[in-house]
């Protein structure tokens, strides 16, 4: 069974048969056609989004003499000289991350802390992206990226325990903030670079990584804020 489904966005065409789906384009592409080939006998056309925005296995593409593309996860033939085109993302194995899901405990960080409600969501966003196991290349781990040698004095017994993580964050920064007198972007260079580094330079180290931290952290701030 054969079903054609048009989409008005985009101007695309999709023809979903047996085993292969074709993708043609009236816009941008200039007419050239999209060929999907699967080992599925069915694919629905749920998966074929999904498939685009978020590849969920890696895809091999092949162009013909014609012009064509075509795409397949199982490239089967020796005469299609299929190539690598999009590698599976590692990221897929693991769960969606909600901000929202952490909301009280970061509430009730702010309680206690006086640190921004919003201010922390933008740093765990920047530190994380939510993601409650992340751990960096350096050994920073959590929420809030907490460094090892910091779990004593900020009472950290599980990093990787959300409530925990993100109380010792904000406690932290607190600590920061009131040691760099309330200058925000201090305090967020030094959470990021160490204390020491802002002392040295008296300033925002001139590193590309703290710098550029410093900018997404309040661009995500001000983000929140507008919510």
């Amino acid at each position: 069974m054969t079903e054609t489904i048009r989409m008005r966005q985009g101007g695309l065409l999709l023809m979903q048969g047996a085993k292969e789906i074709w993708i043609c384009s009236w816009g941008a592409m200039g007419g050239r056609r999209i060929k999907f080939i699967f080992t599925e006998a069915w694919v629905p056309f749920l998966f074929l989004i999904t498939l685009i925005s978020s590849v969920h296995a890696d895809i091999y593409r092949y162009i013909d003499e014609n012009g064509v593309m075509h795409f397949t996860n199982a490239p089967t033939s020796n005469a299609h000289e299929y190539k690598l085109y999009i590698r599976e993302r590692a990221s897929l194995s693991r769960k969606f991350y909600a901000p929202e899901k952490y909301d009280r405990y970061i509430a009730d960080a702010s309680a206690q802390t006086g640190v921004d409600s919003r201010l922390l969501k933008a740093m765990i966003k920047a530190e994380s992206d939510f993601n409650p196991r992340a751990v960096s290349k350096k050994g920073a781990m959590g929420l809030m990226q907490i460094m090892p040698e910091n779990f004593k004095m900020l009472d950290l017994q599980n990093p990787f325990d959300p409530w925990q993580n993100i109380r010792a964050g904000a406690r932290y920064f607190q600590q920061l903030y009131q040691r760099f007198n309330g200058k925000l972007a201090l305090s967020l260079a030094a959470y990021n670079a160490g204390p020491t580094a802002v002392d040295r330079y008296n300033r925002i180290p001139p590193y590309k990584e703290t710098e550029e931290y410093v900018r997404r952290v309040l661009r995500y701030y001000r983000t929140f804020k507008q919510l």
